[in-house]
């Protein structure tokens, strides 16, 4: 890996497998794809509801591309400088002169000092950008990436550290993946379509249940038998769709872990795992206490626990 400042090294990820990751078949076919597209240098982009597991997939595939990544999250208020760099802060230069004993000369400048952002440094060195919904970014921060992604070129203010430097060309290594939730999700934006054609889209769904009983286990530590009683409750959540929410993955690994802080039982004779189920399956899935749905939700859960515990 190239020499990197203290403030480069802060952005990196080395490109190590997840400790608690379950890569099932499902997983890994998704995964077997996006790299595909990565080989051919087309950058791939993962869209789907929230609680998916985008942000994990998009890092799963970057570990497996094998180079240091970069992680980006989408925010409404970047501007192009956020991306790419700038100028912060000064850097001071101090010249005394004593050639001849009887006269001092001194000189004293300053100038700011230039900084690479995260999106520079992945295209400078040619590290894996993960690019986590890019979206929540407004469209014109985010033009900057067509030129990157099509001509590889990135484009540089026009003065760098006193020096006239209009771009930058990308390393050849340099790979892009990107996350997204639908565009009628509050707070997105609706991407350019030149910056969409750029890049292939998988859309990726609610986990399949051997997936989710794998990672509901793995996160919280119970036995397989109880995961999948929670994960057969949260399904059928989704199933009878009442709810203004989809319960995610979040959901289950959330009830799973509380489980098993309490010392409660997977069961429908424990009282505990009932309120704990209440608590945060109907938390997650209504907007607000006066919610129209919130009794149907609260009954639907009763009945859920009742059938699969």
């Amino acid at each position: 890996m190239p020499y990197l400042s203290p403030e480069e090294e802060q952005a990196i990820i080395e490109p190590k497998p997840m400790a608690d990751f379950v890569e099932t078949p499902y997983i890994k076919k998704l995964a077997c794809r996006a790299l595909n597209y990565l080989k051919a240098g087309i950058p791939i982009h993962f869209r789907g509801p929230t609680g998916t597991g985008k942000t994990t997939l998009a890092l799963h595939v970057a570990s497996k591309i094998g180079r240091p990544t970069v992680l980006l999250h989408g925010d409404d208020e970047y501007k192009t400088s956020d991306l790419v760099g700038g100028e912060h802060g000064y850097r001071y230069r101090y010249l005394k002169d004593n050639f001849i004993a009887t006269v001092l000369k001194v000189e004293q400048d300053m100038y700011k000092r230039w900084m690479d952002n995260r999106l520079t440094i992945a295209c400078r060195y040619g590290f894996t950008l993960v690019y986590d919904e890019f979206t929540r970014s407004k469209p014109e921060a985010n033009n900057i990436l067509l030129s990157i992604l099509q001509e590889k070129i990135m484009d540089l203010p026009s003065e760098r550290n006193g020096e006239e430097r209009h771009h930058l060309r990308v390393h050849p290594k340099f790979c892009a993946i990107f996350t997204s939730n639908p565009e009628e999700y509050a707070g997105t934006h609706k991407a350019q379509d030149a910056l969409r054609d750029r890049m292939v889209t998988i859309d990726v769904d609610y986990f399949d249940r051997k997936t989710e009983i794998g990672i509901t286990q793995a996160k919280s530590g119970l036995i397989e038998k109880d995961a999948t009683k929670i994960v057969d409750i949260v399904r059928g959540l989704r199933r009878n769709n009442p709810c203004e929410f989809m319960p995610t993955i979040r959901s289950c690994i959330t009830l799973a872990k509380t489980v098993g802080i309490s010392g409660g039982k997977v069961s429908a004779e424990d009282k505990v795992f009932r309120e704990l189920a209440q608590d945060i399956l109907v938390s997650q899935t209504t907007r607000s206490p006066w919610s129209p749905h919130r009794k149907e939700i609260k009954k639907l859960v009763e009945d859920l626990i009742e059938k699969y515990c």
